[in-house]
């Protein structure tokens, strides 16, 4: 149990240490226009179904941290929506992520109750991505209809359209670039721990 203990404190330093590389370098972000998509949710949800929902939930909660610092100048798009209203952009920041982390480790954890099985990697590592990206793009939405507003009216664009060319594709390629990272990734972690495990018992 101790050993266990410590393993799952090895895995969360490193996990928090890839997050804050791919919060503060370039490598986990894709920048087009003032909107900036984000590969962060891989190590969240890889925490969340190799370590548990509260690692996830934690590890959500840094990246929401990190989003929230880079509204100070470092984001376009966080400095704007800070300057419109500071508190709804801490909602925004934080919530998506937090709850982002926490459901795929409850979800990997209700599915392999039995046994192991492969769907519960790709379903767990889709709704992680999922959740960010619906939680985020809709409290975007909902409160800061007037900044979306204004923004889709500038690009001479619908609401709608705007919405779809702004965030819904972009969306589409970070959920199938993180699903599959994050499945696979998981998947090899969960069967070497296994295989780690049998060699103690022997």
């Amino acid at each position: 149990m101790k050993n266990k203990h410590l393993l799952a404190m090895v895995k969360l330093a490193m996990l928090v240490a890839l997050l804050m590389i791919f919060c503060f370098t370039p490598i986990g972000f894709l920048k087009i226009g003032i909107v900036e998509i984000t590969f962060n949710m891989i190590p969240v949800v890889i925490g969340a179904i190799v370590i548990g929902p509260a690692a996830g939930a934690f590890l959500g909660a840094l990246f929401g941290a990190a989003s929230f610092w880079q509204c100070f100048g470092q984001s376009t798009f966080g400095t704007l929506l800070f300057g419109v209203n500071p508190f709804f952009t801490v909602l925004i920041c934080f919530v998506p992520r937090i709850l982002a982390g926490l459901l795929p480790g409850l979800i990997f954890r209700a599915m392999t109750k039995k046994k192991d099985n492969i769907a519960a990697y790709f379903v767990s590592a889709a709704v992680g991505s999922l959740t960010n990206t619906v939680l985020f793009v809709g409290g975007f939405c909902l409160l800061f209809k007037d900044t979306m507003l204004g923004m889709a009216s500038d690009n001479g664009l619908s609401p709608l359209a705007f919405i779809a060319t702004a965030f819904l594709l972009n969306a589409a390629v970070e959920l199938v670039a993180n699903t599959a990272i994050v499945a696979a990734v998981s998947k090899a972690v969960t069967k070497a721990e296994k295989s780690k495990s049998k060699e103690y018992t022997k």
